[in-house]
């Protein structure tokens, strides 16, 4: 049975990897109820064009229901700036100007709660798209965390949006729940790594 975290202060700290090539770091602080995010890619060749990422965000929690929402995103030369608040029951939601409202209790993809994997739909803090997800149980697995191998349970997420798919993760928590490991599938079919440090 799957209980909400304690949000006492966590620390997460993840080496990115495309494929076989590092491309950068992802870190996640957790300090009572507010989350801090950190990303910082770079790749350096693929076929095409270099790529650059960076995106940070601040996330204040109420329980399994976020309060509060800032989010920096720069992709390449496209910058994304998201802001969003919990207002009269409702969670209103600002990217680059234009606003939406969500129902009171939304959760993004918060992967240190495992929490998440009850939802349907999730919000993605990098460009305020509210997704419908399915989260499939794949059962124990065996994976290496930190050079050791370690009994894991695995699960597959999946995102939509407006029908079409944009999402398609793969998350690993250890006996004590606590998140040790993702993959996820870009849309142009590249495998996205993350190893904890």
């Amino acid at each position: 049975m799957l209980a909400a975290m304690p949000l006492h202060a966590q620390d997460w700290s993840f080496e990115v990897f495309l494929d076989q090539q590092k491309i950068g770091t992802h870190t996640f602080s957790l300090d009572q109820n507010q989350l801090q995010s950190r990303a910082n890619f770079k790749v350096k060749v693929l076929f095409i064009n270099a790529y650059r990422y960076q995106h940070q965000a601040k996330e204040q929690w109420q329980g399994n229901c976020l309060a509060q929402l800032t989010a920096h995103t720069e992709e390449n030369k496209e910058i994304t700036d998201v802001k969003g608040a919990l207002q009269n029951n409702q969670f209103v939601i600002e990217k680059n100007g234009s606003t939406q409202t969500l129902p009171g209790c939304v959760m993004t993809f918060a992967y240190w709660n495992p929490e998440i994997l009850k939802q349907t739909r999730l919000l993605n803090p990098q460009n305020a798209e509210y997704l419908d997800v399915t989260v499939t149980d794949d059962g124990v697995k065996t994976i290496e965390v930190k050079g050791q191998a370690t009994l894991t349970h695995q699960y597959r997420l999946n995102g939509r949006y407006k029908g079409k798919e944009k999402l398609k993760i793969t998350l690993w928590y250890d006996q004590q729940q606590q998140w040790v490991g993702l993959e996820s599938i870009t849309p142009e079919g590249y495998k996205i790594i993350y190893k904890l440090i």
